[in-house]
């Protein structure tokens, strides 16, 4: 009976011990639901990168792609609620995707934790430089003369980037053929080598090559212009009022991850976004860097959750 005693006060003054110790008292295990050289992935290692060299922590960066990023999403949500496990989470798979995917193993309300909100990001519809798309209404006037001929790509089913392309559709009462990838670099290859006629993209993941000059952008799908393309206009500008889709990053943890650890984690990365550098890094990206309180970005996420259960239903859209 002695030892037992002993034996219970040793394990409870190991764990009094261990949650004694500063965090990160050890590498945190950052999830990127998408494969490597997308806007997730971007993203991700640059919030990695910056935690590394500003607070000192070791984060490192695990790609798990699948799925319109829910295998991603999925596992962190049945991590280990320690803090050491974290997720960058986006629109697609958080508010949108759980309205798609039936059986979906995750409640993004329930079974996960807003941290840190990093960035928001308008999509972007682009061809490549020699296609005969100069504009969008190009665009719409090719496809209303051959409905279902003109294809776009997407990083993959359910994604809020495949949506937008169908919002978009809608709104100009035209059908397009959607093409669905798994993640941004092989939509990006067969768009550029002129396989699909456009892409519908996250700025970050387009950036580069639009710069570069090998892809044109034709619009934007936000309300207003991006900061990092000022002379590409909106969808809203090219006739579409009222357009206005666009996507945010984030990081999560699994529920029940101690509030302290989370409140440290979102004040580590709200002083990064208010940084002139990481600011720059972000836009330099095609993103919009926005820092949040864990308690405004958990308020995002519900309200967005349940906006786009309708937009989803109206759509028509869902995945097996």
């Amino acid at each position: 009976m002695i030892r037992k005693l002993f034996g219970a006060l040793a394990l409870a003054l190991a764990f009094t011990a261990a949650q004694a110790q500063p965090f990160p008292s050890k590498p945190i295990h950052l999830i990127v639901p998408f494969p490597p050289g997308g806007g997730t992935d971007i993203l991700s290692r640059l919030v990695a990168t910056k935690l590394t060299e500003v607070a000192k922590w070791t984060v490192v960066p695990d790609n798990r792609a699948g799925a319109g990023g829910t295998i991603g999403i999925a596992e962190a949500a049945r991590a280990p609620h320690t803090g050491y496990e974290m997720v960058m989470g986006q629109k697609d798979n958080m508010v949108v995707a759980p309205w798609l995917y039936k059986g979906l193993s995750y409640d993004p309300t329930k079974d996960l934790v807003a941290v840190a909100h990093v960035a928001y990001t308008p999509v972007v519809i682009v061809t490549r430089n020699e296609s005969k798309f100069k504009t969008l209404k190009d665009v719409v006037t090719a496809a209303r003369a051959a409905p279902d001929s003109i294809t776009y790509g997407s990083p993959g089913n359910g994604t809020t980037i495949h949506l937008a392309g169908e919002i978009f559709g809608r709104a100009a009462d035209v059908k397009l053929r959607h093409v669905p990838y798994k993640g941004s670099n092989p939509a990006m290859m067969d768009v550029l080598a002129g396989n699909v006629d456009l892409m519908v993209s996250s700025l970050p993941s387009a950036m580069a090559q639009i710069k570069s000059g090998k892809l044109r952008a034709l619009a934007v799908t936000s309300a207003k212009r991006s900061s990092s393309l000022p002379e590409v206009p909106t969808v809203a500008e090219s006739g579409y009022k009222g357009f206005d889709v666009s996507t945010w990053y984030g990081l999560f943890m699994p529920a029940g991850t101690p509030k302290d650890i989370v409140a440290t984690v979102n004040t580590e990365v709200n002083k990064l976004l208010a940084s002139p550098e990481m600011k720059a890094a972000i836009i330099a990206q095609g993103a919009e860097p926005e820092s949040m309180t864990t308690e405004q970005f958990g308020t995002l996420l519900k309200t967005d959750y349940l906006a786009w259960r309708d937009i989803v239903k109206a759509s028509g859209a869902t995945i097996e």
